[in-house]
């Protein structure tokens, strides 16, 4: 039997909308990240596909008002909490409908829902809580107004509606400030895998890319970089990135006496960025918490694994034992810095290892990532329509189900615009279906008229990496 898989959730669908952005920087903005570079790019693909696309953002130094960058209209207006008051004077004023909006929530939401129609489908899209570091960053009174705005504000203003997380570890910090709403993990996607590999170092060399802020704790690196670095002959380390911390971690690698050992490269264009990794047998993460590893599965696109302490977000982002290792106290980390470079060390386990981060990497794409914030929109757009029930309880559960499609059978028919779909090698279908227990799954299989399957409940790497992917393209549509 051959059948191309139903196509649920192009980007393609939401043509011809019109859909808002609200996030507090754009990607040319001089302290842009993680959190710019993924809401930019699944804005650059859905206006590649037909939708119009708008941010209301803040201005930094030297940025012109409005901008177009990719398709994308950019309006801009107030710095870093200024931004939040002129958003919603915009809105206000706004006479132009929106179909939907990705209200972006990083620590203080923009409470969308206040100035836009009830019935505006509005998804709230979270990278990482930021309870903690509102208490380490700020005053005590006004922790408090942060703390208070991003739960309890948030959860009175939004409501039920459904919310992104980029990654498990978030949901289930957002489950823990009592969200209740459907919550849908959409994790980002990553650079293209090289098409050749790179020769490593002859020396054992660490590759570090990071902004140089407080919450990376790279001086907690620097600290058990020179305990490996004792045991470990010829151990050097790169770090790319710039930020605030840069001279204060400049002068404790002096103080350290590893002037000799650790190169700050400071900011590099991509194609430096990817040659330093390229040559590194490994790279590493110190950071207190974070939503999701983009340099983590950065670094995996080349073939390095990842030695990393285990916090909300890097944890989602490394396997452990397979893409790198995670360590649970922080003083342990030079030991098993120095246990991963003797790993390494050995030819066969270094090709071995790079290649599962390679194929880890492979299934964070942002083609991915675009259709998976589409279905989230098309579902929030269904549930606007049909009516939301206050009291209605969403479940986190997914279940992973394999089966072969009976003849005849719509399998377009059972699935929601939050699921994915994929055709395995062996030629059966591979089904993610998000929000199902596994007999809620069964059942909705045997509307198709499926009598065997195989099911299981989803765990965090199923639901970070999909279905099985083979042999027939996602894009394929059954006509059906």
């Amino acid at each position: 039997m051959t059948f191309v898989l139903p196509d649920i959730n192009p980007p393609g669908k939401l043509a011809g909308k019109h859909v808002l952005v609200l996030n507090w920087r754009d990607i040319r903005h001089s302290l842009a990240g993680g959190a710019e570079q993924y809401m930019h790019q699944i804005s650059r693909r859905w206006a590649a596909n037909g939708v119009k696309v708008t941010w209301f953002t803040g201005r930094d130094a030297g940025q012109s008002p409005e901008e177009v960058i990719d398709g994308i209209r950019i309006f801009r207006a107030g710095g870093p909490l200024s931004l939040y008051g002129r958003t919603a004077l915009r809105l206000l004023r706004n006479t132009v409908p929106f179909d939907a909006v990705v209200d972006c929530q990083n620590g203080i939401p923009f409470f969308s829902p206040l100035f836009l129609p009830k019935d505006t489908p509005i998804i709230q899209l979270v990278h990482h809580v930021h309870q903690e570091q509102f208490r380490g960053r700020f005053s005590p009174p006004m922790a408090a107004v942060g703390r208070f705005l991003e739960s309890t504000g948030a959860k009175r203003v939004y409501g039920r509606r459904s919310m992104v997380a980029v990654s498990p570890s978030t949901r289930l910090e957002l489950r823990e400030l009592g969200f209740g709403g459907p919550i849908h993990v959409v994790p980002n996607g990553t650079i293209d895998p090289p098409g050749t590999e790179s020769a490593r170092a002859p020396e054992p060399t660490l590759a570090v890319v990071s902004r140089l802020v407080p919450h990376k704790r790279l001086d907690l690196l620097l600290g058990q970089f020179a305990v490996a670095a004792r045991r470990v002959p010829k151990l050097k380390m790169d770090i790319v990135g710039d930020g605030p911390e840069r001279a204060r971690l400049q002068q404790l690698a002096m103080d350290l006496g590893l002037d000799h050992a650790v190169t700050f490269h400071g900011y590099q264009p991509n194609a430096i960025r990817d040659e330093i990794l390229g040559r590194a047998w490994l790279t590493a993460s110190t950071s207190a918490s974070e939503g999701w590893g983009c340099s983590v599965i950065e670094a995996a696109a080349w073939g390095v694994p990842c030695l990393a302490l285990r916090v909300p977000g890097i944890r989602d982002s490394v396997v452990d034992g397979r893409t790198g290792w995670l360590v649970d106290n922080p003083r342990e980390f030079g030991n098993a810095m120095v246990d991963a470079i003797t790993e390494l060390s050995q030819p066969a386990n270094a090709r071995e290892i790079a290649a599962e981060c390679r194929n880890w990497a492979g299934c964070f794409t942002w083609e991915r990532s675009t259709r998976l914030l589409t279905g989230v929109l098309l579902e929030e757009d269904r549930l606007r329509k049909d009516g939301v029930d206050p009291g209605a309880s969403h479940s986190d559960l997914s279940t992973l189900v394999r089966f072969e499609l009976p003849d005849g059978a719509s399998l377009r028919s059972i699935l929601r615009p939050t699921d994915e779909v994929a055709l395995a090698d062996d030629g059966y279908v591979a089904v993610l279906m998000k929000g199902r227990d596994e007999f809620e799954a069964f059942a909705a299989l045997r509307n198709i008229g499926v009598g065997t399957a195989e099911l299981k409940q989803a765990g965090r790497n199923d639901l970070l990496a999909g279905p099985e992917i083979a042999g027939v393209p996602a894009d394929a549509v059954d006509g059906q």
